[in-house]
C-alpha cells in the first residue's frame, strides 16, 4: 500500500497546455489540491492552436480565464471569408445582446503562457517541471492507477506523486495515449505554416479560407505584425531536404490573391517551413480507473475549423460541473460520472468534430464529385441568411446541435444536386444519385465513430 502521507494532492494533471492548465485553474478554484506536471514550462513555439472560436472564448470567461487574452497581442475575429474562383462568400459570427460575438486568434505559445501563469496564481495549485515516464498502479487493484513516476529536469532519480484521480492531458504526441485507448490516431494531411509580415487581408479580423483546385489554406492574424498562412498537404509530406515542400508552397501561392503572393515568397526564403500532422482521432470513454485522459490526447479533429481548443475548454466546463460535489476517493463514482460526460459533451464536440472533417473533404475535394460538393458548398454558404448563420454558429461553437448541422449538410448536397441538373440537364440528373451517395459516404462513417465508446 502506498503511503498516506504521499497523497498531498487530491489530483495530478500531466500536461500544461490548455486544457491542462484550464483545468488545474478550475479544480483550485473548487478548493482541490493539483498538481500540474509539466515537461517544460518555457513558452511553446507551435504553428497551431492560435485561432479561439466564440464558443470557446465564452468557456474561457466562464472559467474566470477571459483575462488570460489580454496583453498578448491578441487580434479579436469577426468572422470567416471564403475565396473560391474569385468570389468570396461572408460568413460574420453571430450576435448576442446586440453585439457581435468574437473570436480571437494569437501566437499560440503567448496564450499558454497566460494559461500557465493564470494558474500559478491559485494557491491550491502546486507545478512540477518534469518527465511523466510512467504511470503506478495500485499494488491492491492493478488495474487502479494511483499516482505518476516523473524525471526532472537534471536529475537522475525518479519521483513518485499520489493522488486518488489522474488527468492524462499531454496533447497529440501524447505517450500515455495507447495504454489508456484502443483508438489510434488518423494522419491523412500536415499542415505546413509559415507567418506573413505587416500584410492586409481581404477582410481585415476575419480568417481566411482559401479554396481552389488544391487542398485548401487558412490565413489569419495573430499580432499587431504577424499572418498565419497554414497551407494543407494531403498525403505524405514532401522532403524539405531536397526542395520537395518548398516547390510546392510555392505553387500553392497561386491560389492566393495576387498581392499576397510576394509576402508568402518573402516568408519562404527567410523563415524555416514548419510542419504539424492533421489529425482525427475519434472521442473515447475512459474505462481504466484513477486516471482520465482529455484534450488531444483523446479527441482530435483536422484543425481547419480551428474548434480543437474550443472542444478543450469546454470539456474543462462540463467536467468541473460534474465533478464539483465528487469525492475523488470515490473511484467507482468518477467512473459513472465519466460515462455521463463521455455522452453530454456530444452537444458540442460532434458539431465541431464532424464539421471539422467533413468541411475539410469537401475543401479538399480530389473528384468530379466532391468538386460538385465543393462547389455547392461555397455558394449555399454565400447565400447568407439562415443558410450561412446556421453553419457559422456551428462552426464557431455556440449551436451546440448536432441535428441542425446533420440537416444542412444535406441540404448542401441537395443544392449541389440542384446546381449540377440547372448547369448539366439530364447529365446533371444521371450523376445526382452519385453525388448524394458520396455526401453519405463523407457524413456518416464520421458520424459512426460519434456513438462508439
Amino acid at each position: 500500500m502506498r503511503p498516506l502521507e504521499s497523497r498531498e494532492h487530491e489530483v495530478i494533471i500531466v500536461g500544461a497546455g490548455v486544457l491542462g492548465s484550464a483545468m488545474a485553474y478550475s479544480l483550485g478554484n473548487q478548493g482541490r489540491k493539483v498538481l500540474l506536471i509539466e515537461r517544460d514550462f518555457t513558452e511553446p513555439d507551435r504553428i497551431v492552436g492560435e485561432l479561439l472560436q466564440p464558443g470557446g472564448v465564452n468557456a474561457l470567461k466562464n472559467l474566470g480565464m477571459g483575462d488570460c487574452l489580454d496583453h498578448i497581442d491578441a487580434v479579436w475575429n469577426t468572422g470567416y471569408t471564403i475565396l473560391f474562383q474569385g468570389e468570396k462568400a461572408f460568413l460574420p459570427y453571430l450576435f448576442e445582446d446586440g453585439k457581435p460575438m468574437q473570436g480571437c486568434s494569437f501566437h499560440h505559445g503567448k496564450f499558454i503562457a497566460a494559461l500557465r501563469e493564470k494558474a500559478m496564481s491559485n494557491d491550491n495549485i502546486s507545478i512540477k517541471e518534469a518527465s511523466v515516464t510512467e504511470l503506478i498502479s495500485s499494488v491492491v487493484r492493478k488495474k487502479e492507477i494511483v499516482g505518476v513516476k516523473c524525471l526532472a529536469k537534471n536529475q537522475q532519480s525518479h519521483e513518485h506523486y499520489f493522488a486518488p484521480l489522474t488527468i492524462i492531458a499531454d496533447g497529440c504526441f501524447s505517450k500515455f495515449r495507447n495504454c489508456l485507448l484502443s483508438k489510434k490516431p488518423q494522419v491523412k494531411s500536415n499542415f505546413v505554416g509559415l507567418v506573413l509580415k505587416d500584410i492586409v487581408l481581404p477582410s481585415p479580423h476575419q480568417g481566411h479560407v482559401v479554396v481552389g483546385d488544391n487542398a485548401p489554406i487558412l490565413l489569419y492574424q495573430i499580432g499587431t505584425h504577424d499572418t498565419r498562412i497554414l497551407i494543407d498537404v494531403p498525403g505524405k509530406l514532401p522532403s524539405q531536404a531536397d526542395g520537395s515542400l518548398k516547390r510546392y508552397v510555392e505553387k500553392a501561392a497561386d491560389a492566393l490573391p495576387e498581392y499576397l503572393r510576394p509576402a508568402l515568397i518573402q516568408a519562404l526564403s527567410t523563415q524555416r517551413i514548419r510542419s504539424m500532422p492533421n489529425s482525427f482521432l475519434p472521442p473515447s470513454s475512459n474505462s481504466t480507473p484513477g486516471v482520465i485522459i482529455l484534450g488531444d490526447a483523446m479527441n482530435m479533429r483536422h484543425p481547419l475549423t480551428g474548434g480543437g481548443m474550443t472542444v478543450a475548454l469546454n470539456d474543462v466546463v462540463l467536467f468541473t460541473k460534474l465533478m464539483r460535489n465528487v469525492i475523488f476517493e470515490n473511484t467507482n463514482e468518477v467512473m459513472d460520472i465519466m460515462q455521463i460526460f463521455h455522452w453530454r459533451r456530444k452537444h458540442f464536440c460532434t458539431v465541431i468534430n464532424l464539421l471539422a472533417q467533413n468541411l475539410y473533404s469537401l475543401f479538399a475535394a480530389d473528384d468530379c464529385t466532391m468538386r460538385v460538393l465543393q462547389q455547392g458548398c461555397f455558394y449555399y454558404l454565400q447565400s447568407g441568411g439562415v443558410w450561412a448563420e446556421h453553419p457559422i454558429g456551428l462552426l464557431s461553437g455556440i449551436y451546440k446541435n448536432p441535428p441542425l448541422l446533420f440537416v444542412h449538410f444535406f441540404l448542401v448536397a441537395l443544392y449541389s444536386i440542384f446546381r449540377l441538373i440547372r448547369s448539366k440537364g439530364l447529365s446533371g440528373l444521371f450523376l445526382g444519385p452519385f453525388v448524394l451517395w458520396e455526401a453519405c459516404c463523407v457524413i456518416f462513417p464520421i458520424l459512426a465513430t460519434e456513438f462508439q465508446t
